[in-house]
């Protein structure tokens, strides 16, 4: 069975989305408007992981998405970044 961006959305995404004044467009759409203060610089980090090199093929889809949070989350802290908000891509 296959499910669509959509459905993922839906399913598992739009119901726990927090209402921040700092996201102008979020998600269900391809891209994310964010408002970013004056005094502040953006920091986006997407280390992809893949499938038989990051992790076992058999790996279940909430570790997979617990990792692929925790590299991107290290990643920020390396930069010394405060997270606000995450991006996901799949593939």
């Amino acid at each position: 069975m296959t499910i669509s961006e959509f459905d993922i959305i839906e399913r598992f995404f739009k119901r726990r989305t927090a209402v921040r004044d700092d996201v102008v467009l979020g998600i269900g759409d391809d891209a994310a408007l964010l408002r970013v203060p004056a005094d502040r610089q953006l920091v986006v980090a997407m280390d992809t992981l893949l499938a038989g090199r990051h992790f076992p093929p058999q790996t279940s889809a909430f570790d997979i998405g617990w990792k692929a949070l925790a590299v991107n989350l290290s990643d920020l802290a390396a930069m010394g970044a405060d997270p606000a908000w995450a991006t996901l891509s799949l593939t």
